[in-house]
């Protein structure tokens, strides 16, 4: 996909699904799953003190540590999954669907966040395999997980939305605008790009960074 064009900047929401009901599943306004997850993790540490007697300072070290694990988890999916090699019909449909039409259409604002059903069935799921391989540690550390995820819908709206702030976040436009116009095989981190660093996906040629030009979303 690499400096794939996209087919419209502007914020058009085409049909994904022929059948009117799952199309409108695939939508979403930004606030509803932010909004979810941020009272997901709230009760998912209130839980945490009510049940297990973990102290403060381990809740809020886990709680980052979940932060920092999110992190690692959006590289990974959108490296290795949204950008799945496609070799076949079944891969290419498979890509397009979750994050193909995206790249077509990036200022989409109804796509631009996983639909709340979805979210829960995910958010369920982790718990789930969470308290399996954690236990009592599970609670906080998916708490920080879950605000690591509301923090990148929030950062990824607001770089396809609006322009770019006059300050250090700043950085984050231009790399999804790298992403997204210039080289679609780096910058795959968009709350943060620590793990582009370490797996050495930032772009060879510093100047596509340096003299990239961001007046809006991107």
């Amino acid at each position: 996909m690499k400096n794939k064009n996209f087919v419209s900047n502007e914020n058009i929401s085409p049909k994904l699904f022929k059948n009117k009901w799952l199309d409108k599943l695939t939508r979403t306004h930004i606030a509803i799953p932010v909004s979810l997850f941020i009272l997901y993790a709230a009760a998912l540490i209130y839980y945490t003190k009510q049940a297990t007697d973990l102290s403060n300072t381990e809740i809020v070290g886990l709680f980052f540590a979940g932060w920092i694990l999110f992190t690692f988890a959006e590289y990974i999916f959108h490296r290795y999954i949204y950008h799945i090699d496609r070799y076949s019909e079944s891969t290419k449909k498979f890509a397009y669907t979750v994050h193909g039409i995206h790249h077509d259409y990036p200022k989409d604002k109804q796509r631009l966040a996983m639909p709340p059903v979805l979210s829960v069935v995910i958010g369920t799921v982790l718990l789930l395999l969470f308290e399996l391989v954690l236990s009592q540690y599970s609670f906080s550390t998916l708490a920080g997980f879950m605000v690591g995820y509301s923090f990148y819908l929030t950062v990824h709206y607001s770089v396809h939305i609006f322009r770019p702030p006059n300050n250090f976040l700043k950085g984050l436009w231009k790399n999804h605008a790298i992403h997204h116009y210039k080289d679609n095989t780096t910058m795959y981190g968009v709350s943060s790009p620590i793990w582009d660093y370490v797996f050495r996906t930032v772009p060879k040629d510093k100047s596509i960074k340096r003299n990239l030009e961001v007046t809006g979303g991107v």
